[in-house]
């Protein structure tokens, strides 16, 4: 198998994975697409930045999907989106300035964090 085929076959099963997780757990699959892409890339900050497309597609599908099957909270999670947008774009500045060792730290503990909130709640 040629190194061109592997890549693809490594994206696509990226994708694949990603978007699983993504439809399982609602944006979840930006975890795994980090990793992912921080592999295909090698920079942690393009990693980090291409996952929030791949997010941001994939929650598209997901949220038609979930929509479709009466899933969707909508007045909730639309509650969310004004203090949301607000924090995206002071992440966006904060990844800009962000060194990319503190980065991979920062991320780590938010998944420990968020890893422990969920095994112990």
């Amino acid at each position: 198998m040629s190194d061109k085929m592997k890549r693809t076959a490594k994206i696509a099963s990226a994708g694949i994975i990603s978007g699983f997780f993504n439809g399982l757990f609602g944006s979840g699959g930006g975890v795994i697409a980090v990793m992912f892409l921080r592999s295909l890339c090698g920079d942690e900050k393009k990693a980090h930045a291409g996952a929030t497309l791949m997010i941001l597609l994939m929650s598209i599908v997901s949220l038609i999907l979930y929509a479709f099957k009466g899933d969707v909270e909508w007045a909730y999670g639309l509650r969310f989106v004004p203090g949301g947008v607000v924090g995206a774009v002071a992440g966006t500045y904060f990844l800009k300035n962000i060194k990319t060792d503190k980065l991979k730290r920062l991320f780590g503990a938010v998944l420990a964090v968020s890893g422990g909130v969920m095994l112990f709640s």
